[in-house]
């Protein structure tokens, strides 16, 4: 996806995910004691949202997107002392090997053409015993709802690259090296499965 399309639609992001705030809060309430006292890395931030309500449980936090328009967005307003912004390729990240503790990448995997490489990228700046953090849109075509709403995004530029059921995308992170060690299926316009991960041994 052109990075133009999250450039343009950055300023009106979090009003369109207004309606899901039922997922949204069950994030808020459940990732700060998975990242409490954490060296953390969100990888499409989008707005900040998520990284403005979690960061203060973590050590340090570094929110990133592949967008100059959301990182443009996100650092508008108050944010946690602990939490900085930055533009990057989640693809292609720009940090050490084992820099993080925890990574973050919520509702970003399905529209990555190969998302492979982002798990191959986040299994490298994980240290040891790190955790993957990634709730992801599944079912889109679940509902009439979710088609509904999965056709608007596509009108708007939003390419969804991969469609998976909540049960594909859970065996998709075990296939590619991750044990899924919580997971939550939850009601929305598209379908969220939250899930939380560590490396396979």
């Amino acid at each position: 996806m052109k990075k133009t399309t999250w450039d343009l639609y950055a300023p009106i992001y979090e009003r369109a995910m207004r309606a899901d705030q039922r997922i949204y809060t069950f994030m808020y309430e459940r990732i700060p004691a998975v990242i409490r006292d954490r060296d953390v890395l969100e990888i499409a931030t989008g707005p900040g949202l998520l990284a403005k309500h979690v960061a203060p449980a973590a050590r340090t936090m570094l929110a990133t997107d592949y967008s100059d328009g959301m990182i443009a967005q996100a650092k508008k307003g108050d944010r946690p002392a602990n939490l900085r912004f930055e533009v990057a390729d989640a693809t292609k990240l720009p940090y050490a090997d084992g820099s993080f503790d925890a990574v973050l990448i919520a509702n970003a995997l399905h529209i990555i053409p190969e998302p492979e490489k982002a798990l191959r990228e986040i299994d490298r700046v994980l240290r040891p015993g790190g955790i993957l953090i990634a709730p992801n849109f599944v079912e889109h075509k679940g509902t009439l709802l979710s088609r509904l709403w999965s056709g608007i995004l596509v009108l708007a530029g939003v390419r969804f690259e991969h469609q998976w059921t909540g049960a594909e995308y859970l065996a998709w992170l075990e296939a590619h090296g991750w044990r899924v060690t919580f997971s939550k299926e939850m009601a929305a316009r598209i379908t969220l499965m939250y899930a939380e991960c560590e490396r396979k041994a």
